[in-house]
């Protein structure tokens, strides 16, 4: 199993760029989905990212802006766009807690030591159990993605991963 930059906690992620004083708002906009979706009409939707703070978006980090925003190549189409709902899921996704139950199938964690979007993985490969490996890469949440990925999967070929 492969846990490459993981959230480990859907709920410690969405603590950073969220102020506390606008969880009440940022709920609301969930029940309010919710009626609308109960109520036959299609779900809400929201920017993935956003730059400006008042603008409600998924992330508004600095590296989540620049990842999502970045030129693409031709003939691929990106929306900007993501159901509130998802906003929601992600926020309840927590799968960290089930890292001690991976083992005995071998875990391979690659962490960014720069990622300020999912910083908790640490403490995740800590409770897993062997056999486990970390590898760690230079860079933040989206390196892996920007001309990592290979890097990261050589240095741990398939004999150093097992038991």
């Amino acid at each position: 199993m492969v846990a490459q930059v993981p959230t480990i906690s859907g709920y410690q992620q969405s603590l950073r760029p969220v102020a506390p004083d606008q969880v009440p708002a940022l709920e609301a906009s969930f029940s309010d989905d919710d009626r609308r979706v109960f109520a036959g009409e299609a779900p809400a939707t929201q920017l993935v990212v956003s730059a400006d703070p008042a603008t409600p978006a998924a992330y508004d980090s600095p590296h989540a802006v620049a990842f999502y925003t970045q030129p693409l190549p031709e003939g691929v189409h990106y929306q900007n766009q993501v159901a509130v709902r998802s906003s929601r899921a992600a926020r309840m996704h927590e799968p960290g807690q089930w890292v001690s139950r991976v083992s005995p199938t071998p875990l391979l964690m690659i962490f960014g030591l720069n990622d300020t979007i999912t910083d908790t993985g640490l403490a995740a490969h800590e409770r897993a159990l062997q056999p486990k490996n970390l590898v760690t890469i230079t860079g933040g949440h989206f390196h892996p993605y920007l001309g990592q990925f290979e890097k990261s999967t050589k240095s741990v070929g398939p004999a150093r991963l097992r038991a």
